[in-house]
């Protein structure tokens, strides 16, 4: 019966009695009274626990977002690379801080195979196991190491962390990991001939990785390059462009600052990615830029035409006889496209003639040659920071028929760098600076000796101008910002004479010639013709425009304006104002 349920008759009860007052209900309220109060003891508890739990919650709270941001209690920074994470090998940025190489932390796998017979493993179905988590791995293969009687065998380096776990869940005795890091590029290709690589082991074996080993492994700070990743994505990009266009072999271009020697691009086409890069010799490791030596061509009346100036002898005004090849010995001298009569030094640049040219460097002399080719970097190895740095083929003995070709750009074989370094002087007022790729701070010194008169470079930047605004290089003019250079298209050495058809074609460029800032290089190994350039090959129909692009794309990246004109165009002229000799006349 339900203690709640009143009974219809209760014979001991009087008419009139309450049914409260009885024992019955007294012991009903004495049930009730202790439920109450063991549901409020057990709510008091509860509340008790969630206020402890909210108060250690709100405390922690409180010395998050307090204590910590007091600056008189430092706290130590989150940091990508935490002491059991610090690399073996420092990372390598671009001058703006932008990552070229870094380390990974990463697992090897390695097996003691004496552990694996102490534990009477199969190593056939231990290798046939390996082999079904590493597909890349033979199962044969495995099998024949790890029976080798070898006390320690490496089976895989760089495992991923589901590929370690899984090798992990084997079971397998004898099996073991080994901390380590790998090296990455996250540019790829776009640097890869000047950061290089590692091997292996993590130790470098080509480009800036080899040259600062002992720099990257003892030092745990950045190693900063001069180049500038924007710059370097257009050169390598135009360059690319221009092997496709002229189906070309490939390519090679620089970027330099004409203050300091550093080099904001230095591109090789072809190239490779570092993070998977070819097997054997591919010539895609091959170092066009530092690595080769070749004749510059008709680049080098630019160092011919400073020389004559240098002299004394020689000015501007000054004309030679090019009204017919030039008989030297058992060698005649032609110009590809003669004007057959006396050039002034400033038409003989503009027209890029062989004759003239002969004729100024045989009035220099061949010892004047020679000394002047040594101060402009022309005769030693340049001291670039790569261990793939070529040095030039230098004539010995030089005698008069090596000053002879030497003044248009055949019989001395240079590096693309020392044509740039050289070019460097031509134009930023005569200061030699090695080429460097480490970025210079701004209170570092700058190296450079003066290799020129001051009058002389300043000529030289004139007459660079008017070879951009008459001459063959028209292709590469910039409206407003003033560009100037010299073609060179030099046919390539063959056994007992050249090939008429493979040329190396060149435009070396400086700009704002009237304050130069940087100095640019384009170079494309035998272009072909193309219904565009009407067949022709030499360089003002393709490396003359190729550097004319980059220079276009990376002056506003450079901070350089534009100067407004009026047509667009930017006239020059050698201004007597600035120790050079009006020769209007002689366009």
């Amino acid at each position: 019966m339900s203690l709640f349920h009143r009974p219809q008759h209760n014979p001991g009860l009087h008419p009139g009695e309450d049914l409260q007052n009885t024992p019955g209900a007294l012991r009903l309220d004495g049930v009730r009274s202790r439920a109450l109060e063991t549901g409020r003891t057990r709510l008091l508890v509860t509340a008790v626990v969630f206020l402890g739990i909210f108060g250690v919650i709100g405390a922690r709270m409180v010395d998050v977002a307090v204590l910590d941001a007091n600056p008189a209690k430092p706290r130590a920074l989150p940091t990508a690379r935490t002491e059991e994470l610090e690399m073996a090998r420092a990372d390598i940025t671009d001058r703006n801080g932008s990552m070229l190489a870094s380390s990974l932390p990463t697992v090897s796998l390695y097996a003691r195979p004496g552990e694996m017979a102490e534990a009477r493993v199969d190593l056939a179905d231990a290798a046939r196991k390996l082999a079904s988590i590493l597909p890349d791995m033979d199962a044969e293969d495995v099998h024949a190491r790890l029976a080798a009687g070898k006390t320690f065998v490496y089976l895989r380096r760089n495992l991923t962390p589901r590929q370690q776990y899984d090798v992990n869940a084997l079971g397998v005795p004898g099996l073991h990991f080994e901390k380590g890091e790998r090296r990455v590029y996250p540019h790829g290709n776009l640097v890869a001939h000047v950061v290089g690589m590692t091997d292996i082991d993590n130790k470098g074996i080509a480009g800036v990785e080899r040259f600062f080993e002992n720099r990257l492994t003892s030092q745990s700070e950045p190693l900063a390059l001069s180049i500038d990743l924007g710059i370097q994505t257009v050169v390598r990009a135009e360059l690319q462009k221009a092997v496709t266009q002229f189906n070309a072999l490939g390519a090679t271009g620089m970027v330099a600052d004409v203050q300091t020697g550093e080099l904001l691009a230095m591109v090789s086409l072809p190239d490779f990615d570092p993070n998977d890069p070819p097997a054997g010799t591919s010539e895609a490791m091959f170092n066009r830029a530092t690595k080769g030596a070749y004749e510059m061509g008709s680049t080098f009346k630019l160092f011919n035409t400073a020389m004559a100036l240098e002299t004394g002898r020689i000015n501007l005004n000054s004309s030679f006889d090019a009204t017919k090849p030039l008989k030297f010995g058992s060698h005649t001298i032609h110009d590809d496209h003669a004007l057959n009569r006396w050039l002034t030094v400033p038409e003989i640049l503009i027209h890029s003639s062989n004759i003239g040219s002969a004729r100024m460097a045989l009035d220099a002399g061949t010892d004047f040659q020679r000394q002047f080719m040594a101060r402009m970097g022309m005769l030693h190895t340049p001291s670039l920071e790569l261990p793939e740095v070529g040095s030039p083929m230098v004539p010995n003995p030089w005698r008069d028929i090596n000053t002879v070709t030497i003044s248009f750009g055949h019989g001395l074989s240079v590096t693309p760098v020392q044509l740039v370094s050289g070019a460097i002087a031509l134009v930023n007022g005569g200061i030699f600076h090695p080429l460097t790729l480490v970025h210079r701070a701004a209170e570092q010194p700058v190296p450079g000796e003066m290799v020129l008169k001051p009058k002389t470079s300043v000529q030289m930047r004139q007459l660079m101008r008017m070879v951009v605004t008459e001459g063959t290089g028209k292709k590469a003019d910039v409206p407003g910002y003033e560009v100037g250079g010299k073609t060179g298209t030099a046919e390539k050495a063959a056994a007992g004479g050249y090939k008429k058809k493979a040329v190396l074609s060149s435009f070396i460029a400086g700009f704002p010639m009237d304050n130069p800032r940087y100095v640019v290089l384009a170079m494309v190994d035998e272009p072909q013709g193309t219904k565009e350039t009407y067949g022709f090959i030499t360089a003002g129909w393709n490396a003359a425009p190729t550097a004319g692009r980059i220079i276009a794309q990376i002056a506003p990246m450079l901070g350089i304006a534009p100067k407004p004109t009026a047509d667009g165009q930017q006239s020059a002229k050698v201004s007597t104002a600035k120790g050079g000799n009006d020769v209007a006349q002689a366009r």
